[in-house]
């Protein structure tokens, strides 16, 4: 390993790791494309494609399947941004590389950085995209008022935490199962198309269907958004302190797997991919 001399007080050291964070954030956009803006008008493009297949859906059924008394294209865009951010993020901190990483032979950099990097440079390209499509259809089409934009983005951090604790998970499990924890990546990416209430909301569920959505806390992120984004909405069958509580436990899981996988690295394991 090349060796780094590492400063000695605490203060430095922070400074130390968000430079290096902040570098690696740099890095991890730019990985998408060799042009970072160019990588931001993908995605933009990308969420914008995914914005009016949902759009083009829920005409056919109706407005009626909003239940929300409020701007139809804003009820739209609180579920496909929350559920792009988390759906992201999942993916971005499952690819991680937890294996022989050419990176880690150099000794400012360590798992914990990698892995933090990956997760802003996620959340980062998403807040760039939502904000550049939200300021564009402020000014093309109409003014959009939020109740509470605070709260909404709080939910937007929730959404991205949330997905990044399941990221996690798999991030722990893909060393020793590549192809399980790939096939559940994709089932579980698959089962939020679904199961993640876009395009209905809770309150207009029935007990047993309420049921079927309830495991999911992208639903209760969700419902909980469109609490605070429209005035006449008050979530009642759903809690985001539900999901941050998930969250919270399967990043504590995941770390527990991250860390006991680290002491049995080998680097033939990215050869098995």
């Amino acid at each position: 390993m090349y060796y780094f001399k590492r400063n000695q007080s605490l203060l430095g050291g922070a400074f130390t790791t968000a430079e290096l964070i902040f570098h690696a954030v740099v890095r991890s956009v730019r990985s998408q494309h060799s042009n970072a803006v160019l990588a931001i008008i993908i995605n933009i493009l990308q969420v914008l494609a995914l914005v009016a297949v949902f759009y083009t859906i829920m005409s056919f059924m109706g407005p009626r399947i909003a239940r929300i008394r409020g701007e139809f294209i804003l009820y739209l865009l609180s579920g496909v941004f929350l559920f792009v951010t988390h759906v992201r993020s999942v993916s971005s901190v499952a690819g991680v590389s937890t294996g022989g990483n050419p990176m880690m032979l150099h000794s400012p950099m360590n798992m914990m950085v990698v892995l933090l990097s990956t997760a802003f440079g996620a959340l980062y390209t998403q807040i760039v995209t939502i904000f550049v499509i939200l300021f564009l259809y402020s000014v093309a089409v109409a003014p959009i008022e939020i109740q509470d934009p605070g709260g909404a983005f709080g939910m937007l951090i929730l959404s991205w935490f949330t997905g990044c604790s399941v990221g996690v998970v798999f991030m722990a499990l893909k060393p020793w199962l590549p192809t399980v924890s790939t096939m559940l990546k994709n089932v579980y990416r698959r089962l939020n198309m679904i199961f993640s209430g876009k395009m209905f909301v809770a309150n207009a569920l029935g007990g047993a269907t309420l049921a079927m959505f309830a495991w999911n806390p992208l639903f209760h992120i969700i419902d909980q958004c469109r609490g605070f984004v429209f005035r006449n909405y008050f979530p009642r069958n759903t809690s985001w302190e539900y999901a941050l509580w998930v969250g919270l436990a399967l990043l504590l899981i995941g770390l527990l797997g991250i860390f006991f996988s680290r002491e049995h690295v080998s680097q033939s394991w990215d050869a098995r991919r």
